[in-house]
Parts: C-alpha cells; sequence; structure tokens
C-alpha cells in the first residue's frame, strides 16, 4: 500500500492527502512526529533521493539547531538527526508499493506518479 509520512498539522501533507482521496488512490498515513521513523526507513529515502532532498534546511527546527551541528556534513550523522528530529525531514514523503519515492508535494508529479 502507498504510504505518506509527515506530520498531521503541516499545510503541504494535508494538500497532498487531499489530492490522494480527490483522486481516490488508497493510502495510510504515517505521523511520523507521533509514530517515529526508523533508521533504515531515512537511509532508504536518503539512497533513493539524496540527502539534500530529504533533509528540510528551510524549517524552524533547521535554524534552532546549533551552527555547529548544522555544519555538519557527514551523512550518517544527518541521517541519525532527521531519526531523532524528524521534523527536519522534507514533507512530505510519498513511498509507493514499489518502492518508489516522492519528497514533497506537486500536483503534477503525483498525476505522474499514478497515471491520472
Amino acid at each position: 500500500m502507498t504510504t505518506i509520512y509527515g506530520i498531521s498539522n503541516c499545510d503541504t501533507v494535508r494538500k497532498a492527502r487531499k489530492w490522494l482521496e480527490a483522486e481516490a488512490v488508497e493510502f495510510e498515513f504515517h505521523d511520523f512526529r507521533k509514530q517515529g521513523l526508523s533508521a533504515e526507513q531515512v537511509a532508504r529515502w536518503c539512497a533513493a533521493a539524496g540527502i539534500d532532498k530529504v533533509l528540510n534546511k528551510r524549517g524552524t527546527t533547521w535554524r534552532q539547531l546549533p551552527d555547529e551541528v548544522k555544519a555538519t556534513t557527514d551523512e550518517a550523522a544527518l541521517q541519525a538527526l532527521l531519526v531523532e528530529q524528524p521534523t527536519l525531514i522534507k514533507r512530505p514523503v510519498l513511498e509507493l508499493d514499489d518502492g518508489r519515492i516522492e519528497i514533497g508535494f506537486k500536483a503534477d508529479s503525483y498525476a505522474a506518479l499514478f497515471g491520472n
């Protein structure tokens, strides 16, 4: 089953969920603030999309981090940080049945993924 990962109060996640519902796409929602994430999930997303696409450096959580943490370039350390603070992940993360990953929401991209 297709799973959409994010946090329930994020506007972009809400738009993505609304789009999926309107297009009658069956999906499961995983709130990673409440349900957490595994290191394996984060590693899989980073391998598929790249750490730069997964890590949200524009959000409040990133801006509140100490400068020495923000200066880190070690990918393993950044992935551990994403597991520890999942709100650092760009939202939503859409994981399809076939293993494809889509980071963020754009209606055109979703339409292409689902052939709509």
